[in-house]
């Protein structure tokens, strides 16, 4: 696989435009590899947030220098892409922890029997927040991690979730009489 490296120089202060430079960068999925050098795939898709995060460097009084690299040896290989592994795994992780906290939130208020439309906007708002930070996740894992499958089925269990509180909501705003929670 090749790799984009992106040597930054950004003075020191205002810090800034350092911040906005490293917060475009790992937005892209950009991983430090030594300090002020970044590396992501040399993939189309990164190619914009480099020349974005360039753009912010130059207006701070910076500079990014990008280079497409491919690794010599499978050390070197392996230096740049298990930090790139690590980043995806520790991203996917913490989607998934996110994803059992909205199962959480539906389950709670299904306990209190919070049946009410306002709520109910609320948590679509939050899978719809999910479903965005999943699909980031996703353009950014160009190495196909098994962590992505488990995230994907677990946002199809929030949605499954969130569809079962949108029946009761409906139900209880519809007077359909007692609403009985789904069973687990």
């Amino acid at each position: 696989m090749r790799w984009i490296l992106a040597v930054v120089q950004v003075p020191a202060k205002p810090s800034r435009h350092r911040v906005a430079v490293w917060r475009e960068l790992r937005r892209a999925g950009a991983v430090p590899v030594s300090q002020g050098t970044w590396a992501l795939p040399a993939a189309e898709a990164f190619r914009p947030f480099v020349e974005r995060a360039t753009e912010l460097a130059v207006e701070g009084g910076g500079r990014v220098a990008v280079y497409d690299v491919e690794p010599r040896d499978a050390d070197a290989r392996a230096f740049v892409e298990d930090a790139f592994r690590a980043a995806r795994i520790d991203e996917w992780g913490e989607f998934t922890s996110d994803c059992g906290r909205f199962e959480a939130e539906i389950a709670k208020e299904i306990a209190k029997e919070k049946f009410t439309f306002a709520e109910l906007e609320e948590e679509e708002q939050s899978l719809e927040r999910l479903r965005r930070w999943f699909r980031d996740l996703r353009r950014r894992d160009v190495l196909a991690l098994p962590e992505a499958r488990a995230a994907a089925e677990r946002l199809t269990a929030c949605a499954d979730a969130l569809e079962a509180y949108s029946e009761l909501v409906y139900a209880a705003m519809h007077g359909q009489g007692a609403v009985e929670p789904p069973a687990h």
